[in-house]
């Protein structure tokens, strides 16, 4: 057999397996893979499906093509399908035959093929053996290094196993370079053509999550529990806090002394991108008042899953955010769909002092004293007149009695 000794290949089951840390079952496997693939190149085509059993004591290997039993009569396609009265006794359509051969020897093309299929599977073979440790790592977070920057995504190095950081799961703005060490959440292991690939993120609200439980020591405790979270990474997140002991402050314990806690977190994540801490309520209409914070809510209607905020005019920019990303984290993180009405202000009477009040009153006092004074000084004013009058009269009758 040319190029491709079975022989030497069975004794390299057990060292193969040695050292790649692999069971000897799936070197095993990978090998015989390898064996069914260089006997289709020699022997078929792509199509048959064909699989292939090696014996590591004598070294010898036997390949059995399998085909599906069809009705006579129709069109079939020899590779993958046999007729029923070809298929011999006790046969039924539908079920499958299998035809055994020996294998004998390869040409140089099919026994290249076997060789490359062995190194590929034995490679696959390696990364989810390796990434099967991880298992138990999912949904925590882990400190690697960038090992390459691609348009689309991160390679991370995590040690024995290499993860990758898709565009959807990085934070906006945030740049990485070769050589630079992070911290990553290890979301999920997807299983694919390729093999197994280790999915890493720091653009999830698990990140944030996991980030707080590092600093928070009360969330093990469970004295205080995070009941949501509304992340756009890199520009801001909400999370809604609350506490099962009387008299521990959520809010303050997530933000920490002097913001200790919180401040951490940002310090991961980038200052670039704001968190907003609010107290969690079972009550809808308390809860979306606090979601919506830093805006002062005047009323909240809820209908359904649907409810109408109302605030007044100078707080609707501050309630609606820049491009709309304070109500959408809300809507986000309340569950509910948001919608921002505008209320207009009722004028309110202005507080008054002390001070205020006591000459208000003497306002008052005052005015109502003019009247009063006004009518005693109509009534000197006519008095004079008066006098002035029976002044004329008396002097008018002095002058007329010389006259006499």
């Amino acid at each position: 057999m040319e190029n491709l000794d079975l022989k030497q290949m069975s004794t390299m089951v057990d060292v193969i397996s040695e050292e790649k840390g692999l069971p000897k079952e799936t070197v095993l496997n990978v090998i015989e893979q390898a064996i069914a693939a260089a006997w289709r190149k020699d022997n078929g085509d792509r199509e048959m499906n064909v699989r292939a059993v090696l014996n590591t004591k004598t070294g010898e290997a036997d390949v059995f093509v399998i085909r599906e039993i069809i009705e006579d009569g129709l069109a079939y396609n020899p590779s993958t399908e046999i007729p029923l009265s070809e298929a011999g006794k006790n046969a039924k359509i539908g079920d499958t035959v299998e035809e055994k051969f020996k294998v004998k020897s390869f040409g140089r093309v099919a026994a290249q093929t076997a060789k490359q299929v062995v190194i590929q599977r034995l490679r696959e073979a390696e990364n989810d053996a390796v990434l099967a440790e991880f298992e138990d790592k999912i949904g925590h977070i882990v400190t690697g290094t960038v090992s390459r920057v691609e348009p689309k995504l991160v390679r991370i190095d995590l040690g024995r196993a290499t993860g990758i950081m898709p565009r959807s799961e990085q934070i906006d703005g945030e740049y990485y370079t070769v050589g630079n060490r992070i911290k990553v959440y290890v979301k999920n292991i997807e299983h694919g053509d390729r093999g197994a690939q280790l999915i890493l993120s720091r653009g999830s609200a698990e990140f944030i999550e996991c980030l707080f439980r590092q600093e928070v020591p009360e969330l093990e405790t469970g004295t205080v529990e995070i009941k949501g979270i509304a992340r756009e990474a890199g520009k801001r997140t909400k999370i809604a806090v609350m506490s099962t002991t009387p008299g521990v402050d959520p809010v303050g314990t997530f933000v920490g002394g002097r913001g200790i806690r919180v401040g951490a977190v940002m310090n991961e994540i980038g200052d670039k991108e704001k968190i907003d801490i609010v107290t969690w309520s079972d009550n809808a209409s308390e809860y979306i008042r606090e979601a919506l914070s830093p805006a002062e809510i005047v009323k909240v209607e809820i209908d359904g899953k649907k409810a109408k905020v109302y605030v007044t005019e100078d707080q609707q920019s501050i309630a609606i955010g820049k491009q709309g990303q304070n109500v959408r984290l809300a809507s986000k993180l309340t569950g509910y769909d948001l919608d921002i009405e505008l209320m207009k202000a009722t004028h309110k009477k202005k507080k008054q002092n002390v001070e205020d009040a006591l000459l208000s009153a003497l306002e008052e006092e005052e005015s109502k004293e003019k009247p009063e004074a006004a009518e005693k000084t109509e009534e000197k004013t006519e008095e004079k007149e008066a006098k002035k009058t029976s002044t004329k009269k008396t002097s008018t009758k002095k002058t007329d009695t010389s006259e006499k």
